[in-house]
């Protein structure tokens, strides 16, 4: 598996513009949140067996990104995982009073793609995600490595050079 800074450098390149980064940093996780509540519109089987709002789709889908976040830096999971609560939790706020939510995650959805890409023809250069599939994981992780630079938490073990 590629080494987390790899990553981030190589999605790092197709984001350099301040305004496509401004663009990132409202969409991406306008992306994640809607995601979320798309997926959480999904009914889940009649027959499993534990019936909470928090058993859907939507967690499984955070979960399994969680588990692939901690195989790239479980530095930058721990973040990654106190962000996903935290958008999971905006999401069951959302359902509470609007439901069924769907529509409008869609709509939230689409617009944030747009803006992506909007983002990326003022860059003037194409999505990561279109090179490798797995730049859709990273770019969260891309925004939380920027906030872990700021705060001075590092993101993978620190390798010394002397």
């Amino acid at each position: 598996m590629r080494d987390i800074r790899d990553w981030l450098d190589e999605y790092g390149v197709s984001h350099r513009d301040p305004m496509n980064k401004l663009i990132h940093w409202i969409c991406v996780p306008l992306i994640m949140i809607s995601l979320i509540g798309l997926l959480w519109e999904i009914p889940v089987p009649e027959t499993w067996a534990l019936r909470s709002p928090f058993f859907n789709w939507a967690v499984c889908l955070v979960f399994g990104v969680l588990v692939y976040d901690y195989f790239l830096s479980w530095r930058l999971a721990i973040g990654m995982t106190l962000t996903a609560v935290g958008m999971v939790g905006i999401v069951y706020g959302v359902s509470l009073w609007l439901t069924p939510m769907g529509w409008f995650a869609a709509g939230v959805f689409v617009l944030a793609w747009v803006g992506q890409f909007i983002g990326h023809r003022i860059e003037g250069r194409k999505p990561s995600f279109l090179k490798d599939i797995q730049f859709l994981l990273i770019g969260p992780l891309w925004l939380l490595a920027f906030v872990y630079d700021r705060v001075g938490l590092p993101i993978d073990r620190a390798v010394s050079h002397s």
